[in-house]
Formats: C-alpha cells, sequence, structure tokens
C-alpha cells in the first residue's frame, strides 16, 4: 500500500497537467529503508515525448548522488500516461529497476492540462511482475 499526502498528489497532477501533451516524470525521495515519500523531485522528460519517457542520465547521476548524500531512497518513481489508461506499458515494465518504488501512473488522457478528475494509480514492479496497490491520501503523512 503506498501511503502519500494529498500536497504530493497534488504536485505530481500538477506536473502531469503542466507537461501534456508530452509525459511527465519524476521521483519522490524519503528516508533510506523508509517507505515514507516525502520529498517531491520534478524531472525533464528527455524523450519530450506523449508516449514514452526516459530521465537524462546526467540528471539521474545527480539525483542519486544527491539522495545518497540525503540518506534517501526514491520511494516512489511516477510519471504520466497522456492519452491511455493509468497503468504500466511494456515499456515501463521492462525499465522499471527500483524493486521497493511505488510506480505511480496518472493518466491526463480525459482533462489534458485543465482541471478536472484525474486517474492516479500505485503498482509495484518487480521481475516484470505488476502488482496495483492500494492507494491512501492523507492530509500530512
Amino acid at each position: 500500500m503506498l501511503k502519500i499526502s494529498q500536497e504530493l498528489v497534488d504536485q505530481i497532477v500538477a506536473h502531469a497537467r503542466r507537461d501534456h501533451p508530452d509525459e511527465a516524470c519524476g521521483v519522490i525521495a524519503g528516508p533510506v529503508g523508509s517507505d515514507n515519500p516525502v520529498r517531491f523531485i520534478p524531472m525533464i522528460n528527455a524523450a519530450r515525448s506523449p508516449t514514452f519517457y526516459e530521465f537524462e542520465s546526467g540528471d539521474l547521476l545527480k539525483l542519486y548522488r544527491e539522495m545518497g548524500r540525503n540518506d534517501e531512497d526514491p520511494v516512489v518513481i511516477y510519471h504520466s500516461h497522456t492519452a491511455t489508461q493509468a497503468y504500466p506499458s511494456r515499456t515501463d515494465i521492462a525499465y522499471a529497476s527500483e524493486p521497493n518504488a511505488h510506480y505511480v501512473l496518472v493518466s491526463t488522457r480525459e482533462t489534458g492540462t485543465d482541471d478536472g478528475p484525474s486517474e492516479f494509480r500505485s503498482f509495484r514492479i518487480v521481475d516484470g511482475e505488476v502488482t496495483e496497490e492500494e492507494v491512501t491520501i492523507a492530509a500530512g503523512v
């Protein structure tokens, strides 16, 4: 189960809307060994694509070094889908390399850049197997 604050959910959704029609991507870091997402880190989609995302390798290296210095882990890895449901694609599954992370997907297919309901789902992806998990949104986690 992913337990996440409303503030972090709002930041993820806002990032997805800002980058629409391209996929948005980023990380939420938390203390090493915890399952507590705390620090929102929006990234740039180096692919600049409506159907694919990738972290720029230099930015990703910098991020992991920074998390190491801060004793943080990537608790949530998120991205958006702009024309399909919030479910991991074959490519998403193939690239999932953090077995302890929550993989959050947001779909902006219904609203695009506008306000309105969005599809927000979380998954565990381990060894190519996708398991959807419950999301608990709290006022302040």
